[in-house]
């Protein structure tokens, strides 16, 4: 009887991360557990992975598709990813298998167009969002309810949710962000050129999803501004969670209670909230400070960790506000410089995380690309270093973002809200300024700032470009108000006793189900 079960993610650092500590949960229930990866994401693995008991990693070609033609969807077996599998499962007796035929394959969401693979061998599929439940739960409400026509001053309760996620129009009507979307990947074909690359360099520990690389799940729409569009057909990952014989999220009952039952009673399947997803030291380390050096690749960067610790250590507690987009999604160019000039109008203390690209629409080249240190140029606030003086701290490239956070000096985020940046700083108690730029962003941001009442939006009204004087009057609130502070703290208790414990009752009703699984077979 197997007792193998595959974990296979999408690509990009922000699905890799959470899938790796997913491994281990599943491994440490006495299941031999194997991640499925292309080849060329091998030098993201720690060897503490490869070490770990019952985890083993398997690398399949990673060579890319041909590009997509307009209106065509190559079939599946065309495709290099699909083909490794149906090679994997079929084409050598059990007892030469380089890797065990599994009893279930969890599989990211975003790869659900590989589902038709295992089920023509017979076995079951489980659907694994990186992102939170909310935003999962708030495409499929908006979907359902069409609240297309919603006029300026109007709100719009969502069946089924929480009051305080009732849409408004601003809700709806959000300005274009980035790029044209790229072509359709989701339950029909290949994801799009170029995904089967490196992951992208690392900003400030795991890129969020719905910050870094294509839309993620709860977040699958174009490249904009504002959340996916609602039209006639549900969003996109309910095609690719079809089939799937319950679904895993990376989320806690404690955060989304509401979210992950709306979806259960939506979709009939058990969904099993198996988060935060974050490395065990983050869980062992409640109520210290956290070295992301100890398990992260420090990669490039103008300052050291000990540099960051000295500087915070100079600065009174609560007082500094960290500000931190992702690597391949942020503010406009015209709207860094609103946010420059508001940080040097405040008195504030600061940290500003800006990666290279930044300002530039879409994501930034490979850097191994021709021409990729150029063009990923950016922007920069040439000289408001020397303005403001040792009152900020500006960090270009990788930042230590789980140190930063955990710092008692540390009194104020403000963030893009992907889903990965959110969890590690509710477990650490700072608050919010939600600055959401696409996709699932904007759902984090509402679930931040309307449900757990942990942080302000930078803006009523995000279909206009931030301005100064609205980022200063977001970081004084934000910073003066103990309210949101006691609030932020509060719900940091849920993470403080270690990983949560309905996760770790949700994992263990998936080993339970993998059990009924195995006696059926």
């Amino acid at each position: 009887m197997s007792n193998e079960i595959w974990v296979v993610p999408f690509f990009g650092q922000g699905h890799l991360l959470p899938s790796m500590e997913l491994c281990k949960q599943i491994a440490s229930r006495k299941f031999n557990t194997t991640l499925v990866i292309p080849s060329n994401l091998s030098s993201s693995i720690p060897s503490s992975l490869r070490q770990y008991p019952h985890v083993q990693i398997f690398e399949i070609p990673s060579a890319p598709p041909p590009p997509p033609q307009p209106g065509y969807h190559p079939p599946h077996h065309h495709n290099p990813i699909n083909t490794a599998f149906e090679n994997l499962l079929s084409s050598q007796p059990e007892n030469q298998d380089p890797v065990p035929r599994p009893v279930c394959v969890v599989l990211d969401v975003m790869m659900g167009w590989t589902a038709d693979v295992f089920k023509k061998f017979n076995i079951p599929t489980v659907a694994f969002f990186t992102s939170g439940a909310c935003s999962a739960a708030m495409e499929y409400a908006m979907w359902k309810a069409r609240p297309l026509d919603i006029k300026p001053g109007e709100t719009r309760l969502l069946p089924g949710l929480p009051e305080e996620m009732a849409i408004r129009y601003s809700d709806i009507k959000q300005r274009p962000h980035g790029p044209p979307p790229p072509p359709p990947h989701g339950g029909g074909g290949p994801p799009p050129p170029g995904a089967y690359g490196p992951p992208p360099p690392d900003g400030h520990g795991p890129p969020p999803p719905g910050g870094h690389g294509p839309p993620p799940p709860g977040g699958h729409g174009p490249e904009k501004g504002g959340p996916p569009e609602h039209g006639d057909h549900p969003p996109p990952w309910v095609e690719e969670a079809k089939g799937s014989i319950a679904m895993m999220i990376n989320t806690c009952d404690d955060l989304e209670r509401p979210f992950i039952d709306y979806i259960a009673n939506q979709k009939g399947v058990p969904v099993l909230g198996v988060g935060p997803l974050l490395p065990e030291q983050y869980w062992k380390s409640a109520g210290s400070i956290l070295h992301d050096r100890e398990f992260r690749t420090n990669r490039r960067s103008n300052v050291t960790e000990d540099e960051v610790i000295q500087w915070l250590d100079s600065k009174p507690r609560g007082s500094v506000l960290y500000i931190a987009f992702g690597t391949e999604v942020g503010p406009t160019t015209e709207e860094y410089e609103q946010l420059a000039g508001a940080l040097e109008a405040s008195t504030q203390p600061f940290i500003w995380v800006i990666q290279p690209g930044s300002g530039r629409p879409g994501p930034p080249p490979l850097p191994d690309q021709p021409g990729a240190d150029k063009d990923r140029e950016g922007y920069y606030p040439h000289g408001l270093e020397s303005r403001v003086g040792d009152r900020g701290l500006i960090i270009r490239g990788w930042a230590p973002q789980l140190l930063i956070l955990s710092h008692p000096s540390t009194g104020g985020f403000l963030s893009h809200c992907g889903w990965n940046s959110t969890v590690e700083a509710i477990g650490r108690g700072v608050p919010f300024l939600a600055w959401p730029i696409r996709g699932d962003q904007h759902y984090d941001a509402k679930l931040v700032v309307k449900y757990l009442k942990v942080g302000y939006m930078v803006s009523e009204d995000l279909s206009e470009k931030i301005q100064k004087d609205e980022i200063i009057k977001g970081i004084e609130k934000l910073m003066a108000d103990q309210d949101v502070k006691r609030r932020a703290i509060e719900l940091r208790a849920v993470f403080e006793h270690g990983f949560p414990s309905a996760s770790m009752a949700a994992l263990d009703a998936f080993r339970d189900l993998l059990y009924q699984i195995q006696k059926s077979v």
